[in-house]
């Protein structure tokens, strides 16, 4: 492992248990730090000695939860901090580019989602090939005993490590076990009959099943994005749009979908389109956003978009008017989405 010469701590992220993120706003809020480091050099004795969890926790769903809930759990009995070791980017990006799967989230949201539930500190590693030829045994003495001293690890039953994945959860256990650590295998979490998984989701997503993705993930399904000039086709007909580029997670499938924007730490309804715009002869997927509360400029800001369900498939109208009036339907039923999700 070599160090890239950057600062290792990138951020220390306020954090509520109980809550999203927060903006630290006159010390109403009771609120704790999670902190997220870049490299295994010159950390700092307070993310030694605790429990350790290893894997790229996309989505930070259910069942990521269930592992995260015991790693913090035996960290507390140990007295030592609760460490979540990731991947950025995921090894599948540098072993096979062409058939890496889009990911759910991003890393500080990565962070920040683990954080809310209890853990102390993220490790992303940046994956280069030294670490991918690791052979589990070579992995394990680095990470797990030599730069984090771990005294305790939780992985779930799929867990494998090392070059190849040759590493085992029964191997894990073996050399936890030579080592004096403590080991705890956590089954899948199971909803509907079927094992939570990133791969599950992303099922779910390109389906347009933003609302079954929710229940998995425990949360809306979230998209970010820069706010980009567009054609100026919704400003036309009357509901200006926020054109999202840059949109660095999985793109969920083409259709209609009702939103909630986050614009200055407020949420504000939003009807979403995600696709072409094919009553105007336009193929090119875009994501669009019009907020319905809000006339303001948002250009160049970036714009978060929590997907709450969706509204109907991608369609061509024949005329403007017949577009204009379906938006307007789109619009009163994304309200009363909002409104019913902001209740319950």
């Amino acid at each position: 492992m070599t160090d890239s010469g950057d600062d290792p701590i990138i951020a220390p992220l306020l954090v509520d248990r109980a809550g999203p993120p927060l903006i630290p706003d006159a010390g109403c809020f009771s609120v704790v730090s999670v902190t997220l480091y870049r490299q295994l050099d010159n950390l700092p004795q307070t993310v030694r000695g605790g429990g350790l969890s290893i894997g790229n926790f996309d989505g930070v769903h259910a069942g990521h939860a269930r592992i995260i809930e015991r790693l913090v759990a035996r960290s507390r009995v140990l007295g030592g901090p609760a460490v979540v070791f990731t991947f950025d980017p995921p090894p599948a990006r540098l072993l096979r580019p062409q058939a890496a799967p889009e990911p759910l989230t991003w890393l500080e949201r990565k962070t920040e989602l683990l954080g809310e539930l209890g853990v102390d500190a993220v490790i992303a590693y940046p994956t280069d090939r030294a670490l991918l030829q690791l052979s589990a045994r070579a992995f394990f003495d680095l990470v797990v005993t030599g730069r984090l001293g771990a005294r305790a690890v939780v992985e779930g039953d799929n867990f494998a490590f090392g070059h190849n994945r040759e590493g085992s959860v029964e191997m894990l256990e073996r050399l936890a076990h030579e080592a004096g650590i403590e080991t705890e295998v956590i089954p899948a979490v199971d909803m509907g009959g079927e094992a939570v998984s990133s791969s599950r989701i992303r099922r779910l997503l390109l389906a347009g099943d933003v609302a079954e993705a929710a229940h998995l993930l425990t949360r809306p399904y979230r998209l970010r994005g820069r706010v980009s000039y567009g054609a100026g086709r919704g400003e036309g007909l009357g509901f200006p749009t926020a054109n999202l580029a840059d949109v660095d997670t999985l793109v969920p499938a083409e259709g209609v979908y009702a939103a909630l924007a986050t614009v200055d730490g407020t949420a504000q309804p939003a009807a979403v389109n995600i696709g072409g715009n094919p009553t105007f002869g336009e193929t090119a997927v875009k994501i669009e956003a019009h907020l319905i509360d809000m006339r303001r400029s948002l250009y160049e800001t970036t714009l978060v978009l929590d997907l709450l369900a969706r509204l109907r498939g991608t369609e061509r109208f024949a005329d403007p008017d017949a577009l204009r009036r379906q938006i307007t339907r789109d619009i009163e039923a994304t309200r009363q989405v909002c409104r019913d999700h902001q209740r319950g």
